[in-house]
Order: C-alpha cells, then structure tokens, then sequence
C-alpha cells in the first residue's frame, strides 16, 4: 500500500481529477468536480514542484476542504435575476392583464381568448363580451373579476 503512495506522481493525480471530473456528469451534484478540481491541482503542483506523497495528500485534502466554503461563496454571489421569470408559468404572466370574455360566464365557469388561446375563467356571473381582470392563475383556469 505504502509502495502506491510513493508512486503517486503528477500524472495519476491529473488522471484521477479528470476522471472525478468525469463522472459528474454521470452523477450531478457538484461534489465531484470539487474533488476531481483539488486533485487536478495537486498534479499541476506536483508536476511543478516535486513533492513526497504525504505532501501530495496533505494538499489534496486541503484543496479538497477548501472547495466546500469556496463554491457555497461563488453560489450566493450568484444573482437570482431570472431574464424569464414565467418561463413554464405562462398562466401567471397573465395576471393583470384585461380581456373580453369571447362566453359568457355561468354558474361561475367561462371562456376568455387570449392571444390565440382559449382560457377557461371561474368568476362572478358575467355577460359574453364584458372587460374582466384576471386577478389569479391557477394551472389552466384564470380567476377573473368583472370591470
């Protein structure tokens, strides 16, 4: 065991990070890429410098300790600006917005176009062709309220 310590050398180093590296994208979860990251770098320096193995270890256990406050600091420096924030919730962008009802609605239950959908509204009993507001999206039914 202690003869495949000596042996490490900047190459194994390098493979294993590649390797680590590798298999994030089999297992995602950013845990890998951390590890296979300090390992890299262990054979970058050890291909610089020339290091025993205990040192060799020494600092991937460090860089891979290291990794941890690192990466939880570059993710909340992060801005959660989404450019598309109804991006899979089309039925929330409409809030708001003011259409004609295209049928009346009875018993609580209508229809509203929109753009080119047709959107089915719960509300208060209202004609065909009155303006409503759409004050709540749930899935594929709108609440509306009467203008």
């Amino acid at each position: 065991m202690a003869e495949m310590f000596v042996t490490l050398g900047s190459w194994n180093w390098l493979i294993v990070g590649v390797l680590l590296m590798g298999l994030e994208l089999l297992a995602p979860g950013v845990f890998l890429f951390w590890l296979g990251l300090a390992a890299f770098l262990v054979g970058v320096l050890a291909f610089v410098v020339v290091l025993p193995w205990q040192v060799q270890l020494l600092l991937f256990a460090l860089f891979a300790a290291a990794a941890v406050p690192l990466w939880r600091r570059i993710a909340r420096q992060r801005p959660d600006d989404n450019p598309n924030p109804f991006l899979n919730k089309r039925s929330d962008a409409l809030v708001g917005r003011i259409c004609t009802l295209e049928k009346p609605i009875v018993d609580g239950a209508g229809i509203v176009r929109i753009d080119d959908t047709v959107w089915r509204v719960a509300g208060p009993d209202t004609p065909a062709g009155a303006k409503v507001k759409i004050v709540r999206a749930d899935g594929a039914s709108l609440t509306v309220a009467a203008i």
